[in-house]
């Protein structure tokens, strides 16, 4: 029996479970991987527009598990108005647990490049800058979320050098292996939208640890029931803070750092 037979006799296609795999494909070597010839688009990803747009939004669409997803009319997303005030501190007893404020709201989660992707009104984004979300707040909640919005951003569009090169934190050899990727093109501009609707919103977050440095934040994308058990596909990052910012740093393991989990009981929900 081959290993995606039992995901196939499931209520839930296997890419579902497989989402977090996808997004564990930022390199563990430095290079984000080209999913397959035959599922990249060279151009604008079936209608997905490169450049930015206005402000508001488009009508909300559902994901592949019937959440709501917010539409913002600029592909880029749209940066919610903040309350500062709202951020937690570390000397609340829910510094490392509490969700950002506003996740849960509509524009909560909204379709960028996509991708579902995670805007709070207490920690960030605060704004776009050259199309990339920035300005999250440094705590828990912030790293969260900038964890999330360039993981899946950069899945989403694997050849945004900019958003690679800004928002990872890589070294030179795995700036000159991601270059030529690009000059090789193996690296999709934009994927077609029949991968970017698995990239959707996990459904709880774990702050495993935290310093003012670096954060190590676990998310638990829901899969399959298997044997009338549900599964989540559970997915570590690791963020730094640098220059006054979050970014991603490329795990230094041979293999993606996932995980197959059947509770998800102690973690945050987003």
């Amino acid at each position: 029996m081959s290993q995606k037979e039992p995901y196939a006799r499931s209520g839930v296609s296997f890419g579902a479970i497989a989402s977090a795999a996808l997004l564990a494909l930022i390199l563990v070597v430095g290079v984000v991987m080209w999913i397959g010839s035959d599922d990249a688009d060279g151009g604008d990803g079936g209608g997905v527009a490169a450049t930015t747009g206005g402000e508001g939004f488009a009508e909300p669409e559902v994901d592949i598990f019937g959440r709501r997803i917010d539409v913002p009319n600029n592909p880029a997303g749209q940066p919610l108005s903040q309350d500062p005030a709202r951020q937690r501190k570390p000397t609340d007893s829910d510094w490392l647990t509490a969700a950002p404020e506003g996740t849960n709201a509509p524009r909560g989660w909204q379709k960028v490049y996509g991708a579902s992707v995670p805007f709070s009104t207490s920690d960030g984004p605060t704004r776009l800058e050259d199309g990339l979300a920035v300005g999250y707040s440094h705590t828990p909640q912030g790293a969260a979320l900038a964890a999330a919005q360039i993981t899946y951003r950069i899945n989403a569009r694997p050849a945004d050098r900019e958003l690679y090169l800004r928002q990872v934190r890589v070294s030179a050899a795995q700036i000159a292996a991601y270059d030529k990727a690009l000059d090789e093109d193996r690296l999709p501009k934009q994927q077609p939208e029949r991968i970017t609707r698995y990239f959707v919103a996990p459904d709880a977050f774990k702050v495993e640890n935290y310093a003012d440095d670096l954060a190590i934040v676990r998310f638990a994308s829901r899969g399959q029931v298997i044997d009338g058990k549900q599964l989540w596909a559970a997915l570590r990052l690791v963020m730094v803070w640098d220059a006054g910012d979050w970014r991603l740093k490329p795990s230094a393991s041979s293999g993606a750092p996932t995980e197959l989990i059947e509770s998800i009981e102690g973690w945050t929900a987003w």
